[in-house]
Parts: structure tokens; sequence; C-alpha cells
């Protein structure tokens, strides 16, 4: 293409739009603007011709017609290798225009506000915009786009080494304006598929459209013979497995990233030192301290050892030299965590292969809301993340015994423990650390067989969590034979009257909480 000799430029996040102008106008670039970007441009002392002006036609009904006009997106459509093109442009008095630089009205924004009325909502739906981004991404040949303000130094430094923008630079923005159009259709599109009556009726959407990118292309899927892609989600606020940085070790799989996000989403639950080693996306030790992030490590592989082999560790704190060292003992995986000391990363780089991810700090308000999707043969399952807690006041103890203080602690403990434990789960454990994990049985008692199977330490006065409620009184039967002295579990089951009375026949004390946490 030629040199940029016209420009449009109005956005509504104006992030370095004064800057970037400014360079424009330094190159003798003809600026068009409108409204309020028009305005911050003069108050920034720079020449701009408003958009009225050079159609010839008045920005009208409240600003919604600016830019729909003929010499606008004739302008932006018209082909310059067409003869037949620059004549009817010529004919009409339209001027080729080559870059353009518009971001949109914040509808995302808009409806994420509480309350956010309809009419407000309607408002923030940007018509001449995206219609401008289109006719001048579909003529990415002759015309520049800008629609994201990371964009403004690459254009602006090529355009000072080579006087124009390549073609191939062209196409690029080009193909990001399409992503960025299609994703603010796609918000606007879930959000009126919830409207009716001119409110919210419905928490999902007659239509779904989602839009992530992609972070990285993996080695293959979750076995050799399946290709597979890793994407991220646009607005990554909360730490995790997507907005990790890989400090060292080998690429990672599919299989890891699935395990590593269970570790960590399993770790944040805990406002103590936490330390998870996942096994095939299944915890095989937790455990949480009020020493150290050491302590808490060495009590997760204890639970363990020969499954936390290969395993992938999550940690809710720092790492430091002395948890590092106990690492290296066996072989790992991946580890991540909140950070890593010096001598810490040290120490892990030693262990060439191990995937070493940081992630941002983590807050103390966690878990943020969203959706969990899963897809199965031509359709979408999607629901709400699972967030839900029942705080101990609201626990309803059924049986004639109440729970100890440090009964209520190992309750509290072993019911975060077997909400990311794969359904039927039951695990056993202690204020502080799991004594044996049942995961993904196909019966809760065999669940509760497994569980105390694997334990390597004595299950006698252990709390049995179990993620939903036991039809049968056996699992209960199962964990009083292994010694566990109480059981935190929802209830619900037509057989609950016997299950606590089985409960009562072996003096333990059990409470249900209302809340099941299947995780299939």
């Amino acid at each position: 293409m030629g040199k940029i000799k016209r420009a449009i430029v109005s956005v509504s996040d104006k992030t370095g739009v004064v800057l970037f102008a400014k360079v424009l106008a330094q190159m003798g670039v003809e600026i068009l603007s409108t409204g309020g970007t028009a305005k911050t441009l003069r108050e920034n002392g720079l020449s701009v011709k408003d958009i009225s002006d050079y159609t010839g036609f008045p920005e009208m009904l409240d600003g919604r017609v600016k830019t729909l006009h003929p010499k606008v997106h004739g302008g932006l459509l018209g082909q310059r290798s067409k003869k037949e093109h620059v004549k009817k442009m010529e004919e009409h008095g339209i001027l080729p225009i080559d870059l353009v630089v518009v971001n949109l009205y914040p509808f995302e924004a808009t409806v994420a506000k509480k309350d956010c009325p309809l009419e407000e909502a309607i408002e923030n739906i940007d018509i001449g915009g995206p219609t401008m981004l289109r006719s001048s991404a579909k003529n990415y040949s002759d015309v520049t786009v800008i629609v994201d303000p990371s964009d403004y130094e690459p254009v602006l430094s090529e355009l000072k080494e080579k006087g124009e923008i390549s073609p191939e630079t062209n196409f690029r923005l080009a193909k990001k304006v399409f992503q960025h159009t299609a994703r603010y259709d796609g918000a606007i599109s879930n959000y009126l598929g919830q409207i009716e009556g001119g409110k919210k009726v419905r928490e999902f959407p007659e239509t779904f459209t989602f839009q992530v990118k992609k972070a990285q292309e993996l080695r293959y899927g979750e076995n050799p013979h399946q290709k597979a892609a890793f994407y991220q989600e646009y607005l990554l606020t909360e730490p995790s497995v997507s907005n990790a940085i890989q400090l060292q070790g080998k690429e990672l799989s599919y299989n890891n990233i699935l395990d590593i996000d269970s570790a960590y989403e399993t770790v944040k639950e805990y406002e103590e030192a936490a330390t998870v080693i996942i096994k095939h996306n299944n915890p095989c030790g937790v455990a949480i301290s009020s020493k150290n992030l050491a302590d808490a490590y060495r009590k997760a592989k204890e639970c363990d050892p020969v499954s936390a082999f290969g395993g992938v560790v999550g940690f809710n704190r720092v790492v430091d030299k002395e948890t590092a060292k106990e690492m290296v003992e066996i072989f790992l995986e991946a580890v991540i965590a909140p950070g890593f000391d010096p001598e810490a990363l040290e120490i892990l780089k030693a262990k060439k292969d191990l995937r070493i991810l940081k992630t941002p700090p983590l807050p103390s308000s966690l878990l943020q809301k969203g959706l969990d999707l899963r897809k199965v043969v031509g359709g979408l399952l999607i629901q709400d993340r699972d967030l839900g807690k029942v705080p101990m006041d609201q626990w309803k103890v059924v049986t004639k015994r109440k729970p100890t203080e440090e009964e209520k602690r190992g309750m509290a403990f072993g019911w975060k423990v077997a909400k990311h434990v794969k359904s039927n789960a039951i695990v056993l454990v202690r204020e502080d650390r799991t004594i044996g994990i049942g995961a993904g049985q196909m019966s809760r008692v065999d669940s509760t067989r497994l569980a105390v199977m694997k334990a390597q330490f004595s299950t006698k006065g252990t709390v049995l969590a179990s993620d939903a409620m036991f039809p049968f009184r056996d699992g209960v039967d199962t964990g009083a034979e292994a010694g566990a002295s109480a059981i935190i579990q929802p209830g619900g089951s037509i057989r609950d009257d016997e299950v606590i009375a089985a409960a009562d026949e072996y003096n333990i004390a059990m409470v249900f909480t209302g809340m099941r946490h299947f995780r299939h």
C-alpha cells in the first residue's frame, strides 16, 4: 500500500491516542475525528477535522449517526488498484482513508455493573465503530486498521522505518479486528439472550458465544494420536494456570495443564500455608501448616508417597529454600505457586525437566465467579463455577454426639479436600492433613474402602468427609471399622435415618452441610 495520508481516529479507550495522533500529525497525516476524541485531540494542540465537515452531513440523533456515510465507507472500501473504484470515488468527492483507529463503546464493562438498566446497555452498543472496523479490515490491502492501543507503537515504528505499512502487518491487524468484533457481538448476544420484558429473566442465554485466544500449541492431547492446543480467556484476573508464567522445564502437555489447574484450585481454598500433590487429576495428598510451607509439603507427601512420584504440586505461598530441598528428593512433573525465592528457584532448576510455573500474587479474596464449560459430542454443558460454601455455624449436627473442636477443624479441612476429589469421593483426614483418599469409584462404599486401603498411617480417630450423601449405611460401617470418629457429608438420602442410626451405634459425630460437591 502507499503512504498514509488520511486517518480516522475515534476511540472510547483513549489510552495513548494523543501521543499516537501527534506522531501521525508530524508525519503530515490528516486526522478526521468525532465527538469526544476530537475534543481530546484539540485540547492537546492537534489540528483535527470533524467527520461532519468531511461528509457535509451533521452528526445527529444524539450522536447515533456520525460515520455511517458513503464518503466514509467509500473511502475505506474503495480499492486503489481498481480503476473503476478510483473513478467513482473521484466522481463523488470521496477521498481515500488509509488508516482507521477505532475502539468500541465499553459494552461489556457497562453490563457488568450491578443492576445496569437495559436502556444504558442498548446505548452502549456501538454501530458506527464496528462498521468502520469491518469496512477497513475487509479492504486491508489498502487500509491499516487499529483496534488495540498496544498496536500504536509497532505501527508507528514501521511507518518511521519503511514509510508505509506492510501487507503482512495489515493482514494481522485485520484478523485482530474480526476477532474483536466477533467477541463484541458475542457479548451483546449473550446479554440480550438473558433479557425478556426489559429484565434479566434467565441465567444462561438462549445462545452462547465464548471467545478465547490461543496461548500455545500442545505436543498432543490426552494421548499422542490426538492434536491439542491451550486457549486462554481474554480477561484473566484471578491467578491460575492460565495466567501463570513458565519459568523452566519441558513444554506443558494437555494432561499437565489439567493437573496443574486442579492443584492450584485446591490450595486456593485454604488461608493457611497449603500444599497439594495431584496425580491423574486427583489429590493424592493435601496438607496445611501453621509452621511453614515445608511442613505442609512433607505432610502432603507422606499421605501417599508412592503416588506422589511423578505428581504435580501446588502451593498457595511463595516457595522457599527448605521446601525446594524437600521437593527435589523425588521426580515431579510440575509445580505451581505464587512465587519462588531465588535460592529455591536455583535448587529446583537443577531438575531441568521440572515445569516451574509462577502465577500473579494470590489476593486475599479468591475464587471469583465464572463459568465452567464442558464439551460433549454435539453440544456444550455450561454451569456456574462451584464456589458454594457452608459456614460451620450452619452445619447441622444430626447425631447424638456433637463433634469436638478438633473434629470440627478436621471436618472443615476435609470438606474442602473432598470438593476437589473425583466422585464418588471419600477422604479420611486429621485437622491438617489427608490420611487416605478414595476417588472416582462407582459405589461410595468402595471409595471408603479405597481411602482406608490407601492410608499410610492409623485411621483411628480420623474424620471422614464425603462429597455427597451416603445412599446406604455401609459407608458408615466401613468408616467405623477403620476407626473414624466423625463424618461430614451433605445429607439428603432417603436412608438418612439409617445412616444417622449407624453413626449413633458407633458413637460417631455426624454433621450435614446440605450442599453437595460432585466432581465428575
